[in-house]
């Protein structure tokens, strides 16, 4: 599903964010990628959407070779992708419904599509009930839950989350992995980076370490199948 080969990418100043990474994650994997700040996590996952070039090396996600994307193909591609991001960046404006319903009309999805939709996978997050709050009305940990609904609302392959429980207490951080968790048991390939060793432990997934742009362990975990 994942494959980086020879992957490095140096930013102007000429210091390598990531150095010679090679990686792989298969299909319907759950995995973590842990390190300190500034190890290159945040680079791996901006590469993976694009939104950064390597320097070096080949990127395949979903057996697309990144660097053969067009400019213009670049959102198609990204709709295979379901992104959370640890300040959840909901519309203020909009309600719950409104806010995961926005997915769909980005890709222009039918109205009577959405209707269908957005209710569903509301109820798969457990906020069933908020659909008319705002997201002042809600926790921290609802909060990621409408974002998380907004990243599966158009059925990816692939969901990256950057420090998705980054701004959440214990409680809410443990729920949200656990929410994770099954997503991926439903076959969705889940990418976490995440600083919370505590939850990472827990979990016992495969666990990538990178320091200063190198991987410098791999390890399966014990409920890993492959």
């Amino acid at each position: 599903m994942i494959k980086l080969e020879h992957v490095s990418k140096t930013y102007s100043a000429g210091i390598p964010a990531l150095n010679d990474i090679n990686l792989e994650i298969t299909e319907g994997e759950f995995v973590f990628i842990v390190g300190d700040s500034g190890s290159g996590k945040s680079t791996l996952i901006k590469l993976l959407l694009k939104e950064l070039e390597p320097s070096e090396g080949v990127i395949t996600v979903d057996g697309k070779k990144l660097h053969t994307i067009r400019r213009r193909h670049i959102p198609k591609f990204r709709r295979n992708l379901g992104v959370v991001f640890q300040d959840f960046r909901l519309l203020k404006d909009r309600n719950v419904y409104d806010n995961v319903a926005f997915a769909q009309r980005v890709i222009g999805a039918p109205v009577r599509e959405s209707r269908r939709k957005v209710p569903a996978i509301l109820s798969t997050v457990g906020l069933a009930a908020k659909y008319k709050s705002y997201p002042k009305q809600l926790s921290g940990g609802e909060q990621q839950r409408v974002a998380i609904a907004r990243a599966l609302i158009n059925q990816p392959k692939i969901l990256l989350a950057d420090e998705p429980t980054g701004n959440l207490d214990a409680n809410n951080a443990w729920e949200i992995m656990k929410l994770l968790e099954e997503i991926n048991a439903r076959g969705t390939t889940v990418v976490v980076v995440t600083h919370n060793m505590e939850i990472v432990k827990a979990m016992n997934k495969r666990v990538i370490t990178v320091q200063k742009g190198i991987i410098v362990s791999d390890e399966k975990g014990d409920d890993d199948e492959i």
